[in-house]
């Protein structure tokens, strides 16, 4: 691929997005950030230094120290991180911090896949393709649970089916950068798709965004 272009990728929690995105970025050789682990690295700092979540400097100084080379995808994988990181994610300041660090990201050639909560409406609004992945919360419930069965693990698919439902509600009614779709996303209901079914409709999407030279 000779032309920079920018993949902004949105949705909720377990909707498939992160697998989505790291699938596109190998595949169009970009790099690949899941901002959702910056906000789950600002929350285990916290966590890590026996601090209260709602301690917005001790956030705000997590959030600036937020080193995107170095997040450590296993270290930040943990249930009680992920629920931490939606509380601090509704700090104004917090957000404008990361966002900042996530638009020096995607700013830089050959372009980037980007995915979260507001990529395609906040952090690359100019972005190449927006994609915006979900599935009911039944569906994102029970691929939860068998993610954690297949690591050996035990859970109860209602605790996790609530569980996704506060955070719903949480990153859909914060009064700063909610999760929402673009105006111009592509939607893509994975209830019923495999990974592969979405990976070729979503690089369906974005070989035609080439082919049209509607990229940077």
């Amino acid at each position: 691929m000779t032309r920079s272009i920018l993949i902004a990728i949105d949705g909720p929690a377990a909707s498939g997005k992160g697998t989505l995105a790291r699938r596109l970025a190998d595949y169009f050789h970009l790099p690949h950030l899941d901002t959702g682990l910056t906000y789950r690295a600002v929350a285990h700092a916290l966590i890590s230094h026996g601090l209260p979540l709602d301690n917005v400097s001790a956030a705000e100084t997590a959030a600036r120290q937020v080193d995107l080379s170095r997040l450590d995808k296993h270290a930040l994988s943990a249930h009680a991180v992920g629920d931490a990181a939606s509380r601090v994610a509704v700090f104004p300041s917090v957000r404008k911090i990361l966002v900042d660090k996530q638009r020096a990201f995607a700013a830089t050639p050959p372009g980037a896949v980007l995915d979260g909560r507001d990529i395609g409406t906040v952090v690359c609004p100019d972005a190449d393709v927006k994609l915006y992945v979900t599935a009911s919360a039944a569906v994102r419930a029970g691929r939860r649970l068998r993610d954690i069965e297949s690591r050996g693990g035990t859970a109860d698919f209602g605790e996790i089916l609530a569980d996704i439902e506060r955070r719903d509600a949480r990153d859909t009614g914060r009064a700063d950068s909610p999760l929402r779709p673009a105006a111009d996303a592509h939607l893509l209901d994975t209830s019923e798709m495999s990974i592969e079914t979405a990976f070729l409709a979503a690089k369906a999407l974005i070989d035609e965004a080439l082919a049209t030279g509607n990229t940077a």
